[in-house]
């Protein structure tokens, strides 16, 4: 008992060959041995437990190596090797920063870089948790660092890279560790595992790696700790049990009932799982991840982004043959809500089981909406026969004189009339008007084109939305709200659309009246951010946007006195009578 190692230390990685999951800094660095290409300096960063210190170590050990392997490693035979593993090495220094931060430390670092190293051909100087040194100390260590003695090499590692000054990042050659990937620690742990005559199970090892989250260390730790409680037979029960762990069933059993909107079934699970001392937002965290999964899974191609044992992968399989895309995505938002929610609300308990009834009931939210939009469509108008239609011309207040219908006009008496309005709709299509200006067509053409794009977009993109009915009163507060809104990235916009009123026609597209090309381009680049914040705030996602390009009447180029003059006296007559007066002339 008094001769147990755990297995992080047992185990630990000796050559290049051996690290576990970072192979791109291994290559790299048996490279530079190779052709000499060695930097005075390096910085190893990363997360906890993923190699920085060990492969340091090794990279110490096999530059003092002197009979190295074709491979580029250690041949462990030698003088250098075995003082090295048997902790004797004198040229190799450990200085734990955290405990050694001072200038003074430093400073005694630096006088001991002075001497040549007695065997081997150079001295190397590993600085564990480098950020943890004063700013005066990185000061003192500044200039060594950057011109060295040709047999010193430093390494430091470190787990918080943006601690360390710019001018000792400026001097290093930087390695960044990545987390290590599930299946290579499962792998490493199952090589554990054989070695120590232990039995393990696949599915219990991926628990374990995912729970070490990226830490080979952790995840030796935490087998370990598995060993110790369910002796020589790690199975995925014992390890679910030990680490407190939500078994994958609960989810998959949560997801029948949902997908049967069995919500009473739902809800007695997730009250079986409080009862076992389970925290709801762990549930609901655990529910986004099962529905993700279920998505992937949909896929032959993005199954392998499965970080799970085989057997659970195959239920992954199966049941996401049972869910449709929209369900996984609808379920997904509103478990995302849920965990946003979940902090800053006191009834925990209710906003998790308000998230299973919502889940529950997804199918039928969609049938009633369906139902909901099938009772509001308009009804149809109804046709006015052609005697009604002279009857009511006759009782109108308005005189018109002898109509005249063209050939681009149809029959009247086929044309549908809103009962509410029959006179002024009746009246309209006979009514000759004078004959429209090139820009007046052009708007015309330009409004029809952006009604048309506005409709493409909604087939398109909003189709199953909700479309929930508002006033032109909701439209203009939720169009100053959002123009308010810009004020301070884009004032002269927000300015232009507080400026004149936006009008509801056709119950969704929503017209604004623009008078030059500036302001069209500027809408119509935040156009979609607008579209989108309107349908949100008025919970219809058929809206649409229409600007229309007015000119104003009163709006003419004066480009001589003459001109000028002639308007300011239209406009005041009596500024005519003082120029008569005191016999003025107009400035040419």
């Amino acid at each position: 008992m008094d001769n147990f190692i755990v297995s992080a230390r047992k185990y630990r990685p000796a050559t290049f060959n051996t690290v576990v999951g970072q192979e791109h800094i291994t290559n790299t660095l048996k490279n530079a041995i190779k052709t000499g290409h060695l930097a005075q300096a390096f910085l190893f960063c990363g997360p906890r437990g993923v190699g920085k210190t060990t492969c340091a170590r090794i990279l110490a050990k096999t530059i003092n190596c002197t009979n190295r392997t074709s491979e580029t490693e250690a041949c462990d035979q030698c003088e250098s090797c075995q003082s090295f593993n048997s902790g004797a090495s004198h040229n190799v220094f450990e200085l734990d920063a955290a405990s050694n931060n001072s200038v003074d430390d430093i400073r005694n670092l630096v006088d001991q870089v002075r001497y040549a190293p007695q065997l081997g051909t150079h001295k190397v100087y590993i600085i564990d948790e480098v950020h943890m040194l004063s700013t005066s100390a990185f000061n003192a260590f500044l200039k060594t660092l950057e011109e060295p003695p040709k047999h010193a090499i430093f390494i430091l590692a470190t787990t918080e890279k943006h601690k360390i000054i710019p001018t000792i990042l400026s001097r290093c050659q930087i390695f960044d560790f990545n987390r290590i990937q599930i299946d290579d620690i499962a792998n490493h742990l199952a090589f554990i595992a054989k070695s120590e005559n232990v039995t393990a199970e696949t599915d219990a090892l991926q628990i374990i790696a995912q729970k070490a989250d990226g830490a080979l260390r952790d995840a030796c730790s935490i087998f370990d700790q598995i060993v110790s409680f369910a002796g020589n037979t790690v199975t995925y029960k014992a390890v679910i049990d030990n680490l407190n762990i939500l078994d994958y069933d609960y989810y998959f059993q949560v997801t029948e009932a949902v997908l049967n909107e069995n919500s009473s079934q739902a809800l007695l699970i997730f009250n079986e799982i409080l009862n076992n001392g389970f925290d709801g937002h762990n549930f609901v965290a655990g529910m986004g991840e099962h529905l993700r999964n279920l998505l992937v899974s949909k896929d032959v191609e993005t199954i392998q982004l499965l970080e799970v044992g085989t057997k659970i992968r195959d239920k992954y399989k199966d049941q996401s043959g049972k869910c449709s895309m929209s369900f996984l995505v609808k379920g997904l938002t509103i478990l995302n809500k849920t965990d946003i929610q979940y902090k800053s609300s006191k009834n925990h308990r209710l906003q998790v089981e308000l998230a299973l009834l919502q889940l529950c009931s997804i199918n039928s939210i969609g049938t009633d909406t369906e139902k909901k939009n099938d009772l509001i469509k308009p009804i149809a108008k109804p046709k006015i026969p052609e005697g009604l239609v002279n009857s009511v011309l006759s009782t109108s207040s308005v005189s018109v004189k002898q109509p005249v219908i063209t050939n681009e006009q149809p029959v009247l008496k086929n044309t549908p009339v809103n009962p509410e309005s029959s006179v002024a709709t009746v009246k309209k299509p006979l009514i000759k008007t004078s004959t429209p200006s090139i820009q007046q067509h052009l708007n015309s053409e330009k409004k029809t084109k952006n009604l048309s794009d506005n409709n493409v977009e909604q087939n398109i993109l909003l189709s199953g939305q909700p479309k929930v009915p508002f006033t032109q009163q909701a439209l203009e507060v939720a169009w100053n709200k959002y123009a308010n809104g810009l004020k301070e990235k884009r004032a002269g916009l927000a300015s232009a659309l507080l400026s004149k009123r936006p009008n509801l026609t056709n119950e969704t597209i929503v017209e604004f009246p623009i008078n030059n090309k500036a302001l069209e381009e500027a809408i119509n680049e935040d156009k979609m951010n607008f579209l989108d914040f309107l349908r949100k705030e008025l919970n219809n996602y058929s809206i649409s946007m229409s600007l229309v390009m007015t000119v104003s009447e009163e709006k003419t180029n004066l480009y001589t006195a003459t001109d000028r003059y002639k308007r300011l006296s239209e406009k005041n007559p009596t500024i005519n009578k003082l120029r008569q007066a005191f016999d003025l002339d107009i400035e040419f």
